[in-house]
């Protein structure tokens, strides 16, 4: 899959298209061959890779990221970028940041080629991409499904598929038991590495072979609105997707507002498929809730 991307910065940002998807970094004389085929490229269906054949025994025994202080990487952290239409800004600090929404991987198709922040993606290192934070920061990442954590070095851009908050390398998906399933409902906690005291241990994934999966409600959350009557505009936009749509009244700023979101939800793949037709509504900006 070929993707390109536009920036504010230098380049050598390495994308995905969707969940798993990356191309080689893009320099300007490619850009231009490459925003010529773009619109084919970004409406390709979603790959569903498989993991590699055969899981070496130690890698549930690889110990996480040891979070430590490092300058920013000279690639990855330009001020924007864009993607598929789509601006991203880089932010300056990762201090006090937390999402909750959908962890995916990648692994295999990608082992040994070029990361956004310059370095070579090992699929057996404790490692991520995200969209926005600085290169390289370090993650708590918490499977809600089972109670796992993991910590994890961003050093990458993605994921792009419009439904995913970050991409785990193979190894971190295997402790996080994400591997099966390909997804799953986390949260993100960004380290300081100067205040961190944790130890960086390993996770023995086959210490736990009956470990229960705890299934979710979440939401997809298409607008807030200090106005009541826009927020029901929304609502009434989204009945044709024959799902529950629902307003919910919450503080934001200290001022009252109205947050239109779909669901309970408690399926990824029903999600995804709702993300896509919101797509035919116009509708791009949205985020998944949990609570």
């Amino acid at each position: 899959m070929i993707s390109a991307f536009t920036s504010s910065g230098s380049s050598g940002v390495r994308v995905r298209n969707s969940k798993n998807f990356y191309s080689d970094p893009i320099y300007p004389v490619a850009l231009l061959i490459l925003c010529m085929t773009i619109s084919a490229c970004s409406t390709a269906p979603e790959k569903k890779h498989a993991a590699p054949k055969r899981s070496p025994p130690e890698l549930a025994k690889i110990p996480d990221a040891v979070p430590k202080a490092e300058p920013k990487s000279e690639l990855g952290n330009m001020k924007t970028y864009e993607v598929f239409g789509k601006r991203y800004f880089v932010l300056d600090s990762s201090d006090g940041f937390t999402q909750k929404g959908i962890a995916s991987w990648y692994g295999p198709d990608f082992h040994g080629k070029k990361t956004s922040s310059g370095e070579i993606y090992d699929m057996y290192a404790m490692t991520a991409a995200h969209k926005t934070l600085p290169l390289p920061t370090y993650l708590e990442v918490k499977n809600l499904e089972n109670g796992r954590k993991i910590i994890v070095r961003v050093n990458d851009r993605g994921p792009f598929h419009d439904n995913r908050v970050v991409d785990l390398s193979y190894t971190a998906a295997i402790k996080l038991d994400v591997i099966a399933k390909g997804t799953a409902l986390v949260e993100i906690r960004a380290i300081n590495p100067g205040s961190h005291r944790g130890g960086g241990a390993p996770v023995e994934t086959r210490s736990r072979p009956q470990e229960k999966r705890t299934p979710l409600d979440f939401y997809i959350q298409v607008g807030a609105f200090s106005d009541y009557n826009n927020a029901t505009r929304m609502k009434n936009r989204l009945l044709a997707l024959e799902a529950p749509v629902r307003i919910e009244e919450t503080m934001l700023n200290d001022a009252p507002a109205f947050r239109v979101k779909i669901g309970p939800l408690n399926n990824i793949d029903v999600a995804d498929g709702i993300v896509d037709r919101l797509e035919l509504f116009d509708i791009h900006d949205h985020r998944i809730l949990l609570e």
